[in-house]
C-alpha cells in the first residue's frame, strides 16, 4: 500500500490497495444498499468552483473598503469653484465635480469613486470635516472614514508611523488582511484534502461485483 502519483488524476492508490478496496466494498453490505463507486457529476464540481471562487470575490477586502476622507478631497477643492457655482442645479454640479475628480484620481481612488458615489448635500455635510483635517495636519486625510455626515479616525490598525514626535499605527484600511489569508488558507486546504481523498479511492471505471 502507498501513494502513487504517475497518474494522479485517475488514483492515487497503487493496484494492491484498488484491488483491497474492491473487495471490501463487495464483503460489506452497507445496510443493503449497493455501495456503487461513481464519479461526483461535472456539474456538481463546476458548481461548488463557481461558489468558491464567487464566495472570495465578493468577500475580498478591497471590495468592502469604507471611503474615506482623501476620496473626496477633490470635490471639496472644486466645490467652490466659479465653474461649479455658476452651474443651476445641484445635479449638475455634482455631474461636472464627479467627472472631474474621477480624471484625477489615481486607479485605487477611482475604483472607489465607483463603488462610493456622492451626492452634493453629502459634500456639503462632510466639506468642513474635510477641511478641518486638512487645516489641522495631525493625521492624514486617508486615515478618516466617511460615517453618514461625519469624519471619524479609522480603527484600523497598520504599521507603525512617527506622528508629531510619537509612534502610532497607521489608520488605512489594507485591501488584503488577516481574516482573508486564513479563509485562502483553510478553502485551499479544504479542497485540496478533498481532491486527496477522493483520489486515494479507486477509479470510478472499477466497479464491485455484486
Amino acid at each position: 500500500m502507498g501513494w502513487k502519483f504517475d497518474q494522479p488524476m485517475y488514483s492515487l492508490s497503487d493496484e494492491q490497495e484498488q484491488k483491497e478496496m474492491i473487495e471490501m466494498w463487495e464483503n460489506e453490505k452497507h445496510g443493503g444498499l449497493s455501495e456503487g463507486n461513481n464519479r461526483i457529476p461535472l456539474p456538481m464540481v463546476l458548481l461548488m468552483a463557481l461558489i468558491i471562487l464567487t464566495a472570495f470575490m465578493i468577500t475580498m477586502p478591497i471590495w468592502g473598503q469604507r471611503p474615506n476622507a482623501d476620496n473626496f478631497k477633490d470635490h471639496v477643492a472644486m466645490m467652490d469653484s466659479p465653474e461649479v457655482q455658476r452651474l443651476a442645479t445641484p445635479e449638475e454640479k455634482m455631474k461636472y465635480i464627479n467627472q472631474r475628480a474621477y480624471d484625477m484620481a489615481n486607479d485605487r481612488n477611482k475604483a472607489a469613486l465607483e463603488r462610493h458615489p456622492i451626492t452634493w448635500d453629502d459634500l456639503l455635510n462632510i466639506a468642513p470635516g474635510i477641511k478641518e483635517v486638512q487645516a489641522g495636519g495631525k493625521y492624514p486625510l486617508d486615515w478618516f472614514t466617511v460615517l453618514g455626515d461625519r469624519l471619524v479616525l479609522a480603527n484600523f490598525e497598520g504599521a507603525w508611523t512617527e506622528v508629531d514626535g510619537k509612534t502610532v499605527r497607521t489608520r488605512v484600511q489594507p485591501w488584503w488582511d488577516a481574516g482573508y489569508t486564513i479563509d485562502v488558507f483553510y478553502v485551499s486546504y479544504f479542497v485540496i484534502l478533498m481532491v486527496l481523498v477522493i483520489k486515494k479511492l479507486p477509479h470510478f471505471s472499477r466497479k464491485p461485483k455484486r
